[in-house]
């Protein structure tokens, strides 16, 4: 009877890291679709643009939701000691999904500065703004970026980009002068290149005084995210009931 109920308390307790493993993916998305409520001032491209994000988004959640609900069929079926090799693996892939880990494979460097060096107004200093790297940090995802850092930091789903005092913060850390460097991930870092090229966001930035330029390196290493996920008021509540053996 004691090895019974032993037996039934590892059942609970490894249903219950699946289902915490499950919690911890709907709760990211849900952080990194939730934006302060504010006039919206976007034009018709920039609301189709987030949009189309937000379908692929919720497109990967239910594809992510299947896949842990066929981890956690194959850990009911299996035995005790494969069923901790696997919640192991499976912890592991999380951690690389959510930029816990470093990351390395070939890509590109984008590198933002001055477009105009010896002009005099307004637009002698330019200044680079949340909302241009946001733009471009959208349409990076969209041309095929699986993982990027901007000048040390890891961009995760719920990183915040933010002005403090007239200085943009990543991951609450302040970003230098210009020029300022992003490190990108693509599996066809030629064909993203391509799409930067032509995108909107030359236009966007070069009204700034800014430019984009890009170069395309075979081994580019990333960070880890290393600041804590704050998930506060997001609750994700659980129940199961594991029958008597």
């Amino acid at each position: 009877m004691k090895k019974v109920r032993g037996l039934q308390r590892k059942n609970k307790l490894l249903i219950g890291l699946v289902c915490l493993c499950t919690g911890f993916m709907l709760a990211i998305q849900f952080q990194s679709n939730q934006t302060p409520q504010e006039r919206d001032t976007r034009d018709l491209w920039e609301i189709r643009t987030q949009l189309q994000q937000e379908q692929r988004q919720q497109q990967q959640l239910y594809q992510e939701i299947s896949q842990v609900k066929n981890v956690l069929d194959e850990y009911e079926a299996q035995s005790e000691p494969a069923q901790m090799k696997a919640l192991n693996q499976s912890i592991q892939e999380l951690e690389i999904k959510a930029g816990m880990t470093e990351k390395s494979g070939p890509g590109v460097i984008i590198k933002i500065d001055q477009l105009f060096m010896d002009i005099e107004g307004p637009q002698s200093s330019p200044v680079l703004t949340p909302d241009l790297l946001h733009h471009l940090i959208n349409e990076l995802n969209q041309f095929g970026a699986s993982d990027l850092a901007i000048e040390g930091q890891r961009m995760i789903d719920i990183t915040p980009i933010r002005l403090v005092n007239d200085r943009i913060y990543v991951n609450n850390h302040p970003l230098p002068g210009l020029p300022v460097e992003i490190y990108v991930l693509a599996n066809n870092a030629e064909r993203l290149i391509d799409y930067i090229e032509v995108s909107n966001s030359n236009d966007y930035f070069a009204i700034e005084n800014l430019k984009i330029s890009t170069e395309e390196s075979s081994q580019i290493e990333l960070p880890a995210y290393d600041g804590i996920l704050n998930l506060q008021g997001i609750n994700v509540n659980a129940q199961y009931e594991v029958g008597d053996e």
